[in-house]
């Protein structure tokens, strides 16, 4: 049962009221809201050349994903597991499921999550949503780390077991990247720019 008490609901469930607050949460336009380990965070619009990979990444997908799967900017991702609610900069979704709300799914529906990495988020996206992607059964993440601090770096995880994923790939920004089937992409990081 929820109770509105004031400005907050009381649900008895951690989980629908850390929703709730992110729902009732104001954050400027562009910024993502998201809940990390239970705790709302609002992150800073994101850079042009942030913008520049996801675009990147995004045109590629869309040559190779089948015609009727889905790839999202800004939908969030549900992992009530973990408490956590991630918004991925890019997340491949072959179908959606028919209930629930309307800007969030369970991250178990994606294929692939993608986050690129800014100073304000490498950190999560390096273990936090790594872990938490690995718990839903998201079969692929990739990480594009252009802060990474021996240089920009673009790593794919896979095979998530019990929480964990296993390294697939990793290299520089300048190769190329193999996406395994269900996505079947060499995806070509020569034209992604330095963070």
């Amino acid at each position: 049962m929820s109770v509105l008490h004031g400005d907050c609901l009381l649900t008895g469930n951690e989980w629908d009221e850390l929703v709730w607050i992110r729902e009732q949460t104001r954050a400027p336009k562009g910024c993502k809201v998201e809940i990390i380990e239970g705790i709302i965070t609002v992150t800073p619009h994101s850079t042009i050349p942030h913008h520049r990979i996801a675009d990147r990444v995004h045109r590629s997908l869309s040559q190779v994903i089948p015609e009727h799967w889905h790839i999202f900017q800004g939908l969030g991702m549900a992992v009530p597991a973990r408490l956590g609610l991630y918004v991925p900069d890019l997340a491949v979704v072959p179908e959606l499921p028919a209930e629930g709300h309307d800007d969030v799914v369970p991250a178990a529906v994606a294929q692939l999550a993608v986050e690129i990495t800014s100073a304000a988020t490498a950190h999560h996206d390096r273990t936090v949503k790594a872990a938490g992607y690995a718990e839903a059964g998201v079969p692929l993440y990739l990480l594009v780390d252009g802060v990474a601090p021996g240089g920009p770096t673009v790593t794919l995880y896979g095979e998530p077991r019990k929480g964990v994923y296993r390294l697939l790939r990793a290299g520089r920004f300048g190769e190329r990247i193999t996406l395994p089937d269900p996505i079947g992409l060499e995806l070509d990081t020569g034209e992604f720019p330095d963070n």
